[in-house]
């Protein structure tokens, strides 16, 4: 089961990273991303920090896989309390910033994450 949870985890985190590459891309989405300061397409800027959060979210994913058991990944363990607590930071940020409509996207999204990262870390720790 707790592979199975980290597999949901690492999903989703496939599919923010859809959403980055989207951003980059030029889809006019930034009413949902970065406090919604630019409605539109993102800025250079903008653009940069959505290619910055690819590899970190593909290291969260990683990081959670690895804490379940995956295997062929053996990182330490730490790497999956990092994992969560980046999760944890990111939800409250995404419940907190100015943009409803990213208040109403990602934070419900970014809740179940970490949710799903914390079922993982917890529940593979008392094994």
């Amino acid at each position: 089961m707790i592979v199975q949870i980290a597999h949901l985890y690492a999903t989703a985190c496939l599919a923010v990273i859809f959403f980055q590459i989207a951003l980059i891309l030029g889809t006019p989405l930034g009413a949902y991303t970065q406090g919604g300061q630019h409605p539109g397409k993102l800025p250079l800027k903008g653009r940069a920090m959505a290619a910055l959060s690819i590899p970190v979210l593909m290291l969260q994913a990683l990081a959670i896989l690895s804490a379940a058991g995956f295997p062929g990944l053996d990182w330490p363990r730490w790497t999956g309390w990092a994992a969560l607590a980046l999760s944890l930071v990111t939800t409250l940020l995404n419940w907190i910033t100015p943009s409803q409509r990213e208040r109403a996207l990602w934070g419900p999204a970014t809740l179940v994450m970490s949710a799903l990262a914390a079922y993982v870390m917890v529940i593979s720790g008392a094994d």
